[in-house]
């Protein structure tokens, strides 16, 4: 896949944060080599975060996020400071812009204090370095910067790449559990939800991997299995469905043939799987009137049998035989207080980085909510949850621990 392919959730995200007129877009310009953000002595020139994919060096491909100043007055600049907040949860590695001829503030402190807490990368910069006279030696994780004489931009680029290292590591969506000149058979309905003219990008992203790791995949629609199967002189080691059609396909597919879902994969690669497999006990537990959100990392136009906002919640009350209340989010949409929530069903979080998606199971962890993911869910409601996971490793243990 091109770098300039990488889906925004593949990439490494970079957030530039700080007060306002520290020179937070200054040294974003200076980084990217662009007039990414605009530039003013006005303080708050930057109203609302500003993104740019794009291949950076030694990093490779990766998204760079301005924001605006923590410090923003009235009430507009309140919402401005808490988008900024916001970002937070989306990125790796944070890079905390001081003006260098203020010094350290207290605002400054708390979020590096944040920073810390979260246990997230960072890196502090002492902007304007050209303007000081004399500099006090700085800790490890911290340097001179002037995006004006380009003074320690190269050095923050290193840096980044040296914090950047570990989060390289290559995880697969399901090649790690095939060998190569193995046969998966990958089941995507093509109905009035599916995009046109292409497939959503797990069915993207798991196909090509599969080809990566010089595995032969066949695809077919949901109604087709059957038919294909027969086709074939040799049985699949594994069939992929969407979880949408999970019921007919696992009918479909004989029982010797491994079985799992899309979502399910995207759970375990984008980390938290077994804190929603865990959370799967709670559908059984729901009563009427409990608050259930429905979460989606993308945003879509709604069909009439839309999954998130019909069918999840048409197939919970049948299992369950209550009604709950459903609440609905998409997007970078996702409620500060979950404490009212007895659960949250949520999809794979295609279009999430796994830090957004690890930081959302991790708040719903902690309000003391149990979180499932989608085809989890829809596993668990069809009868298959054991069969969809039975060759991930260690996720058989966890659902057995459960019951």
């Amino acid at each position: 896949m091109s770098l300039t392919h990488v889906p925004s959730s593949e990439r490494l995200h970079i957030g530039f944060f700080g007060m306002r007129n520290a020179g937070k877009s200054s040294l974003v310009n200076a980084v990217t080599g662009q007039a990414l953000s605009l530039v003013s002595e006005v303080k708050g020139t930057t109203t609302d975060p500003v993104k740019k994919a794009m291949e950076l060096l030694p990093l490779g491909p990766v998204v760079i996020i301005d924001t605006p100043g923590l410090d923003d007055e009235g009430k507009l600049g309140e919402m401005r400071a808490a988008r900024a907040r916001q970002t937070l949860d989306t990125v790796n590695i944070a890079v905390l812009v001081v003006d260098g001829e203020a010094g350290m503030r207290e605002e400054d402190r708390a979020l590096r204090a944040i920073f810390e807490e979260r246990k997230l990368p960072h890196i502090v910069c002492f902007s304007k370095c050209d303007l000081l006279g004399e500099r006090t030696p700085l800790s490890e994780n911290e340097l001179y910067v002037s995006a004006e004489t380009g003074e320690g931009v190269h050095a923050l680029k290193e840096m980044l790449g040296r914090l950047a290292g570990p989060m390289k590591q290559e995880r697969c969506i399901v090649a790690d559990l095939l060998s190569p000149g193995d046969l998966a058979l990958l089941v995507v309905p093509v109905d009035e939800a599916a995009p046109k003219g292409r497939l959503i990008l797990p069915q993207q992203q798991t196909l090509r991997e599969l080809l990566d790791h010089h595995m032969t995949a066949v695809v077919c629609q949901d109604t087709e299995v059957s038919a294909t199967l027969n086709m074939l002189a040799v049985k699949p080691k594994l069939v992929i469905t969407d979880s949408q059609a999970f019921g007919q396909v696992s009918e479909d597919v004989p029982e010797e043939i491994a079985l799992t879902s899309f979502s399910i994969l995207m759970a375990r690669y984008k980390g938290g799987l077994e804190t929603q497999l865990r959370g799967a006990a709670a559908l059984r537990r729901l009563r009427d009137g409990d608050r259930v959100l429905i979460a989606e990392g993308c945003t879509h136009h709604r069909q009439c049998n839309d999954i998130g906002s019909v069918k999840l919640p048409r197939w919970i009350e049948g299992y369950t035989g209550k009604k709950p209340a459903f609440a609905f989010c998409s997007g970078n949409e996702f409620p500060e207080d979950l404490s009212g929530y007895a659960l949250i069903v949520h999809c794979g979080g295609c279009m999430l980085t796994e830090q957004v998606m690890k930081t959302r199971v991790a708040r719903a962890k902690q309000a003391g909510v149990p979180v499932v993911n989608y085809g989890v869910a829809i596993a668990l409601m069809h009868g298959v949850l054991g069969r969809s996971i039975a060759m991930l490793p260690g996720a058989a243990a966890l659902l057995d621990e459960e019951a």
